[in-house]
């Protein structure tokens, strides 16, 4: 069975740093991304950071470029996202997810998704 379990959440004020873990276990086979989302309250999950599993290339939202970076470590299973110069308006639920069909910025292109981790940028 499947499971990405997010963590590395919580609360920071309003230019600090944090960092968000997604470790797998089980094994998907020919995974080859994987992908930060978030929600907001009363929003849809929107895009934020992709990795491709195997070239490392990555993909951000316009809204988090220069301020958060996606990496991954392949021994350990586990995607990060580190975020800098948080805002308010990056506050959400952030979700990792994994995928078998390569890069990309919409949730459709992920089936496994973890249950998420709430981010709270304090103004």
């Amino acid at each position: 069975q499947v499971r990405l379990v997010e963590s590395g959440g919580g609360l920071v004020q309003a230019g600090g740093s944090l960092r968000l873990s997604c470790a797998t276990s089980g094994r998907i086979f020919g995974k080859n991304a994987m992908g930060w989302f978030r929600q907001a309250q009363g929003k849809e999950r929107e895009f934020v950071a992709a990795i491709d599993w195997v070239t490392t290339r990555s993909v951000a939202a316009d809204s988090v470029k220069g301020r958060f970076t996606i990496s991954k470590d392949s021994t350990k299973n586990t995607v990060y996202l580190q975020m800098n110069s948080v805002k308010p308006e990056d506050t959400a639920v952030y979700y990792c997810a994994a995928g078998v069909s390569g890069l990309g910025m919409t949730t459709t292109r992920y089936p496994w998704w973890g249950q998420g981790t709430q981010v709270t940028v304090s103004s």
